[in-house]
């Protein structure tokens, strides 16, 4: 259980709302208007009194023109107590939404700056719930119940006031009615805040599961495994509604406590009243005043429940915001504390230093104790067979992770070396470039996601970078040129398209290190050949390391890293290794037999 988890709901929302100044901001005022609107209340209470005991009652007679008076006084108060009503609604929904959307905004990028490895063992539906669903019961909660508890604690203070001028035996009374609700409630929000803590991990759960199914649609036709995904889905919903349940029970009990003791109370002024009023002790119309009153504090005390319930449904996704918040990164821009650098100009090498990594205490490491350098402007190629580390390698290199022990750096024996965690993330995006397997495009035209790599680029440069990379014949078959939509996560094209535009992307970024996860790796020969040239062309004059799957790769390379158990093994041209009895041959010889259509022994 997180700390966020343990804490109580205003220890949350006191810490919640040193995140979000925009909220703490433009709250003076708001509780201003509201303390307007709630004094307005109580006018019309003393109205009644006035009226009856020195208006109709007066001893010489009816006084209608004090009636007349008062009606007038009244009707202007109503008015002005709506149009504070108004006022505060609008400055609390304008406030609130400004503060969520920093808050969410914040959240978002703090995902980002969360490592790769982090964001993998997050499901990405329970993220997306904590940015999003998370967020919007917050908002929900603010501008509704926000506006009902202002608005309500008002009037219960005022009110009580009131009462208590008029009538403290009557006043006492009251508060002795609800002086166990007071305490019973305390326990209800401690069932409420553990209730609705199940109810939010549910709804995240259900977004999981939801967009894992969207997302892996073709599987599930191609398998013929519909029915199993949508039992799945059918689990996580049916144990949503089971944690709404509960946590509906619970808000129920406290809703019928409520009416219990507003009843409760009603009745025992009235009894109490009147005998008072025959004691001679309480006025006809201070009575009547009192039965108003009575009902503006109970009125807060009757929707009290459904502001309990709103309240610890919200600060249940508000804890989940701040989990995530409170994640510290463990890859950090070293910017933000200022004592950044820049990676050194010129062409950038890299150099490994008895680098170990672990993706968790106590396992075998990915990496160990690796101990080299590569010099800039050449090619090299990493392989190895399955989970041998080679991806790590690539990810340790661009720094989506940091190792377990040991150190990365950049740069060059004449232009100095730098460790990698202390580069400003700015001068590392810009220098250092990574193309991925998958080659992820957006949900726009083939020159947007190519514009990703340099903002501000034409149609027409883009088109000339396409050009250049000898893919103008690619560009001139689709229905668009650059303008042609790739659809959502590049859906509309097909996976050697989508590698062809990231290759486009690296391309116009003009990175002086390059690390590729081999966009050949699942493609046919023709578009192989077309990404073959466009990945010479787009490596020329540059450090490039690329995470070889098909060995060609590696032939083509100015030198092979080798692979095996987390360790570098062999290390030299493909000449100098294919003949050697070694990992390197075996790959090899596997390789050119699942080419040639053989049957392959080698993972």
């Amino acid at each position: 259980m997180s700390g966020s988890q343990r804490e109580g709901a205003f220890a949350t929302l006191r810490r919640g709302l040193r995140t979000m100044p925009e909220f703490r901001r433009g709250l003076p005022a708001t509780f201003a208007l509201a303390l307007l609107a709630t004094a307005g209340r109580v006018v019309v209470p003393i109205a009644v009194q006035q009226v009856i005991d020195r208006g109709l009652l007066a001893p010489g007679g009816p006084d209608l023109g004090l009636v007349r008076t008062l009606v007038l006084v009244c009707a202007v108060v109503v008015l002005l107590t709506g149009v504070a009503v108004y006022r505060m609604n609008v400055r609390l929904f304008r406030t609130t939404e400004t503060a969520l959307a920093g808050l969410r905004s914040r959240a978002f990028r703090h995902v980002h700056d969360l490592s790769v490895l982090h964001q993998q063992g997050e499901r990405r539906g329970s993220l997306v719930s904590r940015v999003t669903s998370d967020v919007d019961q917050l908002s929900t909660f603010m501008q509704w119940g926000g506006v009902l508890g202002v608005v309500s604690l008002g009037q219960l203070v005022v009110a009580t006031v009131v009462m208590a001028v008029y009538s403290w035996q009557l006043t006492l009374l009251v508060l002795v009615c609800f002086v166990p609700l007071a305490i019973a409630v305390r326990w209800f929000a401690k069932r409420l805040a553990v209730a609705y803590g199940v109810v939010r991990e549910r709804v995240g759960d259900v977004l999981a599961a939801v967009s894992e199914s969207v997302v892996g649609a073709p599987t599930v036709r191609a398998y013929g495994i519909r029915e199993r995904t949508a039992a799945r889905l059918d689990r996580a919903i049916g144990r949503h509604y089971r944690a709404q349940v509960d946590a509906q029970k619970v808000t129920a009990a406290v809703f019928v406590s409520g009416e219990f003791v507003a009843a409760v109370a009603n009745a025992a002024v009235v009894v109490v009243g009147v005998w008072l009023g025959l004691a001679g002790q309480v006025t006809a119309g201070t009575l009547v005043a009192f039965l108003f009153l009575v009902t503006l504090f109970v009125a807060p005390v009757q929707t009290a429940s459904e502001v309990l319930n709103e309240g610890q449904n919200a600060i249940a996704g508000f804890r989940r915001v701040l989990d995530v918040l409170d994640t510290e990164p463990d890859v950090r821009d070293p910017a933000a504390t200022g004592s950044a650098l820049e990676l050194p100009a010129g062409p950038l090498g890299i150099r490994l230093e008895h680098v170990t990594f672990r993706y968790a205490p106590g396992t075998r490491p990915a990496l160990d104790d690796v101990d080299l350098t590569l010099v800039p402007r050449r090619r090299y190629a990493v392989v190895g067979e399955t989970g041998s580390g080679k991806t790590t390698f690539a990810k340790l290199v661009t720094r989506l992770m940091d190792p377990t022990e040991g150190r990365v750096l950049l740069g060059s024996e004449a232009s100095g070396w730098v460790p990698l965690t202390d580069v400003a993330f700015s001068s590392l995006r810009r220098r250092v470039g990574m193309v991925p397997q998958d080659g992820f495009l957006f949900d726009a035209t083939v020159a947007d996601n190519v514009r990703y790599g340099r903002p501000g680029l034409t149609d027409a440069q883009v088109t000339a970078a396409l050009e250049e990379l000898g893919l103008g014949d690619w560009l001139a078959g689709l229905p668009d040129g650059v303008a042609t939509a790739v659809g959502q996560r590049g859906d509309s094209l097909s996976a050697g398209e989508r590698q062809l535009v990231a290759i486009a992307r690296a391309h116009v970024a003009a990175p002086d290190l390059l690390v590729l996860d081999e966009a050949t790796s699942a493609v046919d020969p023709a578009t192989e050949r077309r990404l073959t040239l466009a990945l010479d062309r787009l490596t020329e004059g540059r450090t490039t390391l690329t995470i070889a799957h098909r060995l060609s790769t590696a032939e083509r390379a100015d030198e092979v890293l080798v692979v095996d158990a987390g360790r570098v093994v062999q290390r030299g041209t493909h000449a100098d290794l294919v003949d050697v009895v070694g990992p390197y041959a075996r790959l090899h010889t596997s390789w050119r037999r699942s080419s040639s259509g053989l049957p392959e022994r080698v993972a």
